[in-house]
């Protein structure tokens, strides 16, 4: 339902002071009483600042509460390929046990795919108490679709109150179907999630506004509360292979595959010589590094502690490294054992991507800048200079 719009004939005395300053000309004079036409009428409430006897309401209808007790538990999509289970899936269930257990409810994995059934049992140990199983031959390729059409009739059948998925290529191709499908909210890109436990809602952190602002958004009006999560922002649970848990395998038919989508061909992605997700030492150049050719320092660095060469989103947009490199919110999120930063001042944007490093180690020139507030260890100084003092050193020690 819309907000509205009326007047107060009591109140009004035929002006026309609303009349003047209603740029869509809905409003007209009749026997003394403004008149508003509705069809013309965008609700901008000019009419009402400019009326002088508050003879004009804007109001918003009352919407009936809606009964969500019939929803219940944390549903996390495990995504696949090529047989293997993709990392996020494992810190979804994390976060997934740590959201239940607020809710008092139970974490439920929801596994599509071709030959699948052995490894439901890896879910449960990483944290599912319940895996809901559809083995089918049409399910082998992942296709948004078909995957889609599945899985908003699990929904419609068991009801979740929160359902996950990575912030993956797949996942965001999925959930955004899903939510449409089943007319629920979505929050795309998190990186954070808590429960507001007084009022049982989802509270969903995320970048807005360009990387500006982190934004917290609910959905109290629908069911189920659904995100897709950054990959190496939730820490995966530890596996425990004697736990246990129940597996559901439902049996599908009818039209779930869409006619209009076909696969043809997996191609494989090229490897690259840059791993950042499972690099467990990563070393960032930013603007401070002056010039493309001074990332050969960066490299040396990285290479003299076994790690991946990262990079800023301004040294990407400068030319000098490429987009494979990039670290932050519009490139990759990473969590290493240990994150060098050099010549990065910190701003949200890349803080974004990093800030799950389990030790990060600062090095600028600007005592001030904001990576100072996130580090573990900052060392101040020129980076020309202390770069190579630290590659010195570290070559001195594997000796």
């Amino acid at each position: 339902m819309s907000d509205s719009i009326k007047v107060i004939v009591e109140k009004c005395i035929g002006c026309g002071l609303c009349v003047k300053v209603c740029p869509f000309s809905a409003i007209t004079i009749t026997n003394k009483k403004a008149i508003i036409d509705l069809t013309k009428c965008n609700l901008c409430g000019a009419c009402k600042d400019a009326c002088k006897f508050q003879a004009i309401a804007i109001f918003k209808p009352q919407m009936a509460k809606k009964d969500f007790s019939s929803y219940k538990d944390v549903w996390v999509f495990v995504e696949s390929e090529r047989g293997k289970i993709s990392g996020v899936s494992f810190e979804l269930l994390g976060k997934a046990r740590e959201l239940a257990a607020d809710l008092h409810s139970k974490v439920v994995a929801v596994f599509l795919g071709k030959d699948i059934k052995a490894k439901a049992q890896t879910l449960i140990s990483k944290g599912a108490d319940k895996v809901i199983l559809v083995d089918k031959p049409e399910l082998e390729n992942f296709i948004s679709e078909n995957y889609a059409n599945v899985i908003s009739h699990l929904i419609k059948k068991y009801k979740p109150e929160i359902f996950l998925a990575g912030a993956t290529t797949a996942g965001r191709s999925l959930v955004s179907r899903i939510a449409v499908t089943i007319y629920t909210g979505l929050t795309a890109d998190c990186t954070g999630l808590h429960i507001d436990k007084e009022k049982r809602l989802l509270v969903q952190t995320r970048p807005a506004f360009g990387g500006n602002i982190m934004a917290q958004i609910i959905s109290p009006n629908y069911r189920p509360q659904m995100s897709t999560v950054r990959h190496k922002v939730m820490q995966e649970a530890s596996e425990d292979t004697k736990r246990k848990g129940e597996i559901i395998e439902e049996i599908i038919e009818g039209s779930f595959i869409d006619g209009r989508v076909k696969f043809i061909e997996f191609i494989q992605e090229e490897i690259s010589k840059v791993n950042l997700s499972d690099a467990d030492i990563i070393v960032s150049g930013g603007r401070g590094i002056a010039d493309s050719k001074n990332f050969k320092l960066i490299e040396e660095l990285a290479q003299t502690l076994g790690g991946a060469v990262g990079a800023s989103r301004a040294t990407v947009d400068s030319g000098w490294i490429s987009y494979s490199h990039q670290v932050g919110q519009t490139g990759r999120t990473v969590a290493p054992k240990i994150y060098i930063a050099c010549g990065i001042s910190g701003q949200i944007q890349h803080l974004v991507g990093m800030q799950s490093s389990k030790i990060i180690v600062a090095i600028n020139k600007d005592p001030d800048a904001p990576i100072f507030k996130v580090a573990n260890y900052g060392i101040v100084g020129d980076l020309f200079t202390v770069i190579p003092l630290l590659i010195k050193k570290f070559k001195e020690t594997k000796k």
